[in-house]
């Protein structure tokens, strides 16, 4: 435990100064980013124009990294390069026998996907210096998109491609990293002259159709481009889910009902969640069409002497939105289908935005929390997306800030979140002055007390002087 915690402490030190530096098309393992942002990257990369891929993999990244090179890379104080050193030549203890390491991060440590991320820093770098963007002639530099050891390099020349192949595998060499020939490829978005057109990339098909102009993507001036660029769940991520719906119920076939409910609702629910960016519709609908199969097994099978509207009666029951759904008697407890998550395109993170930044603001709008923020300010930013709900614009740093019932309390509304909202002061005072000059003369009557506001300012300056 001593040493777990002085390794999160090693990394308190280091992430803020590496997030300052780290490259804006690095995701994987990055506080405030994820696979979303990286495959929104990719889409902006590609939704234009039909590009060549290069789809590559680090071979056994965290396991050979060289030790030096890295240490030479962080740069660190003595004291944190001496404690780096002690716990990256520790060793493992494999069946009760101790192994040295002579390479890669330190196994099962916090630290290990931070020193990767340094490890592998500089390929961004690398490619901007080697090519010079000319916008006149329509040439612009080959876009590498990173997520772990998971990369991406998009361009339309495809000699190009085959040179940044070459200068990555020369910006790892040093660090004792090389790709993994059996799992790189080069592919092309829209045409199948390099094998089946597209690409998958952390669970998702990434792929270009040719339609027509009716169904076409546009480009920023509204001129239809010929096909459309299309991001939906890989068919081994779907297969991989109706695996798993199976092996869970199978394993509850003499459960009740409730115990299986509680089994598959993080199983569908983290599922759809993590594809309902995308275009998933069709997906959830397909894999709610296999569970009801699954499940109706299951009821049969626990029931062989019925007849089957009985005990379709007994586990399912018709919602008011005439939907049919898996549920204990009296509805006390729910299943949801894939397709009851609705489809939320992702924001991208800007450019290299850091967590550190101090940008309160942005963070809390995306993330819902932040340390030096009220928690109901924060989640309030999420919810709103970061928009003032009375005049629709964003909130910038700096801004003063009210929290505002959407239904006064004088007026019968509740002091809860469904009540709140998030308002530009002016705004607030805007909203409460045109409530009161309704149906009556008195411009001494208050809709809010005010106790029920909330002011926010940049740092909390304020507060902290009261």
């Amino acid at each position: 435990m001593k040493e777990r915690a002085l390794q999160r402490l090693v990394q308190s030190a280091l992430e803020p100064e590496w997030e300052a530096r780290f490259e804006p098309n690095s995701y994987g393992f990055r506080p405030g980013r994820s696979c979303h942002d990286a495959i929104e990257a990719i889409f902006n990369a590609i939704r234009c124009k039909p590009k060549y891929v290069l789809d590559a993999d680090i071979e056994k990244c965290f396991d050979r990294i060289a030790h030096q090179e890295l240490l030479r890379k962080v740069n660190a104080g003595s004291r944190i390069r001496r404690q780096l050193e002690a716990w990256l030549k520790a060793g493992v203890i494999d069946q009760k026998q101790w192994f040295p390491t002579e390479s890669g991060t330190i196994q099962g440590s916090p630290l290990s996907p931070l020193l990767a991320n340094i490890a592998m820093h500089g390929i961004e770098e690398a490619v901007a210096q080697k090519y010079t963007r000319n916008s006149r002639r329509g040439f612009y530099l080959p876009i590498i998109v990173r997520y772990a050891d998971d990369l991406i390099a998009v361009h339309d020349d495809l000699n190009i491609i085959r040179e940044v192949q070459e200068l990555i595998e020369t910006q790892l060499k040093p660090m004792g990293l090389r790709l993994k020939p059996e799992k790189t490829r080069i592919a092309h978005t829209l045409k199948s002259e390099h094998g089946i057109p597209g690409f998958e990339f952390l669970g998702f098909n990434i792929r270009q159709y040719p339609v027509g102009k009716t169904h076409s993507g546009k480009t920023h001036q509204g001129k239809p481009l010929g096909f459309k660029t299309i991001i939906k769940p890989a068919k081994s991520s779907i297969r991989r889910q109706a695996r798993r719906l199976r092996t869970e119920i199978a394993d509850r076939r003499y459960a009740e009902q409730q115990v299986l409910i509680k089994a598959l609702m993080p199983v569908i629910v983290g599922w759809s969640r993590y594809y309902s960016t995308v275009v998933s519709k069709r997906t959830f609908n397909y894999l709610d069409m296999v569970l009801f199969s699954i499940l109706l097994a299951w009821a049969f099978r626990r029931h062989t002497g019925k007849r089957k509207d009985w005990i379709i009666r007994k586990y399912w029951s018709q919602t008011a939105g005439k939907l049919w759904m898996f549920q204990t008697p009296g509805g006390k407890q729910q299943l949801p289908g894939h397709s009851q998550t609705p489809i939320r395109r992702h924001l991208k993170v800007i450019g290299n935005r850091s967590i550190y930044d101090g940008n309160w603001v942005y963070w809390s709008a995306r993330l819902g929390h932040r340390p030096d923020v009220p928690a109901r300010v924060s989640k309030l930013l999420q919810r709103q997306r970061g928009t003032c709900w009375e005049c629709g614009l964003y909130f910038r740093d700096g801004d003063l800030m009210e929290v505002d019932h959407v239904i006064p309390r004088a007026l019968g509304g509740k002091d809860a979140f469904h009540n709140w909202q998030l308002l530009h002061r002016h705004c607030h005072d805007r909203k409460t002055a045109d409530r009161t000059a309704v149906g009556t003369n008195d411009n001494r009557q208050m809709i809010e007390e005010p106790c029920d506001l909330e002011t926010v300012k940049h740092g909390f300056e304020a507060e902290r002087r009261g």
